[in-house]
């Protein structure tokens, strides 16, 4: 039986603040920053296997990964594997997707994911997506996943709910990354919850919103009615593709808006956006450490994350609160707390 739930993984970020592992020739979704045998962006198609087809995933990246893509998902059909001639952030990116996936299945219902966030407990994801795609099959809603907040996180962004029991909740505002007395209140009112940015629609749906609230980007990709899924469709996309505007989604369409809705959920969620962050998520031993690394020897060392290449043997006495990395060459030693300075050290190293 032919299935309506599509799934579009964006996949196009340089992940700068992994860096020295990430890299712009291969960045951080194409890499097994766990230490699991498994990269992030296959993590992410092994997690929808219950929910969609193969064969209506598609993967919307940079050009110049293509060759990642193919060979990290072999199982995905190669004209599913759609990609973009330069960036322009995340509306272009699910516009060309959604009008793609018209000319495939008008009665597709979408999910909307990143490549590179981190979920631990899969059975529950798959629930709620399943309970999601229900409520936009039956709705003209836009669906978000809202994170329940567990702590003031300053790094990610808000959904604010209305104050009701009935879910999905209609969201009220999207509020930008606070500062920490706001996230403390955020976590004290109790409707607010961190912004997944994992997307449910229907497809009438979300081409309704284009054509409402970003009608020159619809007016772009609708040209292509009759190229896509052709071997004309890549030069189509190379010519009109850079005269997008630069927009997120966020902007472009959830903030204008007036069906958004977001459903509550926890799942061992994480946008895994620094070293911190996969820190936090990563089993630590009784000083707190997280160590990817066979050869990796600690002295008196406390809070600390290090990644390494399993045939390094390394030695680290006395560090307390640390991030230390090496790959590509390079070894990156640096306080935790000052994490928001790895794009400056990496701009000092490959601009020399």
């Amino acid at each position: 039986m032919k299935s309506n739930n599509y799934l579009v993984i964006m996949a196009g970020g340089v992940g700068s603040r992994f860096w020295p592992m990430s890299t712009e020739q291969k960045p951080k979704q194409f890499l097994d920053v766990l230490g699991l045998g498994r990269t992030l962006l296959q993590q992410t198609v092994d997690r929808f296997k219950e929910i969609c087809p193969s064969e209506n995933i598609l993967v919307v990246t940079s050009s110049k990964y293509k060759k990642l893509v193919s060979e990290q998902c072999p199982e995905l059909l190669e004209s599913n594997i759609l990609l973009e001639p330069c960036m322009r952030n995340t509306a272009p990116c699910i516009a060309y997707a959604s009008y793609k996936i018209k000319e495939l299945n008008s009665e597709a219902n979408i999910v909307v994911a990143p490549s590179d966030h981190l979920i631990t407990n899969t059975t529950e994801f798959v629930r709620v997506i399943k309970e999601g795609l229900d409520f936009t099959s039956k709705n003209k809603a836009l669906l978000t996943l809202g994170i329940m907040p567990h702590k003031p996180e300053t790094g990610y962004g808000y959904i604010q709910a209305n104050n009701n029991n009935q879910q999905p909740l209609k969201v009220a505002a999207f509020k930008e990354k606070p500062n920490l007395e706001t996230a403390k209140s955020y976590l004290n009112e109790g409707n607010y919850f961190w912004n997944s940015g994992i997307f449910l629609w229907s497809l009438d749906t979300i081409l309704e919103a284009f054509e409402a609230n970003l009608p020159e980007v619809a007016e772009l990709f609708k040209k292509g009615k009759e190229i896509y899924n052709t071997p004309k469709e890549q030069a189509f996309i190379d010519i009109e593709f850079p005269n997008c505007i630069n927009i997120s989604v966020d902007y472009g369409i959830l903030e204008k808006a007036n069906n958004i809705f977001v459903q509550p959920a926890d799942f061992g969620w994480s946008d895994l956006g620094t070293w911190g962050s996969l820190w936090e998520k990563q089993s630590k031993c009784e000083n707190q450490n997280a160590v990817i690394g066979e050869n990796t020897h600690l002295f008196e060392v406390k809070n600390t994350i290090v990644h390494v290449p399993n045939d390094k043997k390394v030695v680290i006495q006395g560090l307390d609160n640390f991030i230390v990395v090496e790959e590509n060459g390079t070894l990156l030693i640096c306080k935790k707390q000052e994490e928001q300075r790895i794009k400056e050290f990496r701009s000092a190293v490959l601009d020399k």
